[in-house]
């Protein structure tokens, strides 16, 4: 399989669509990165695992319906030209 531009971008979106589909109650919590984690006032700094819970909530709140049509646009893509 050639490393082309469209393998790079279905790589991108197969990695966002795991982070948008990551579960806070059934799966983080297990590990300790639950909701109740890592929650900081105005000006705290935060560590690197705040940083990376706010990025998973940011991915699943803004990238719900751009991700709903990327996906289509690439099964039909796949669907079209194999």
């Amino acid at each position: 399989m050639a490393l082309t531009l469209y393998s790079l971008i279905q790589s991108i979106i197969l990695c966002t669509n795991a982070i948008a589909v990551l579960h806070e109650e059934r799966f983080l919590c297990k590990f300790g990165w639950g909701a109740d984690q890592g929650v900081g006032g105005f000006g705290d700094d935060l560590g690197i695992k705040a940083q990376i819970l706010n990025l998973i909530r940011s991915v699943r709140t803004v990238m719900r319906v751009p991700l709903i049509l990327v996906n289509s646009a690439c099964i039909v893509l796949l669907l079209l030209f194999g």
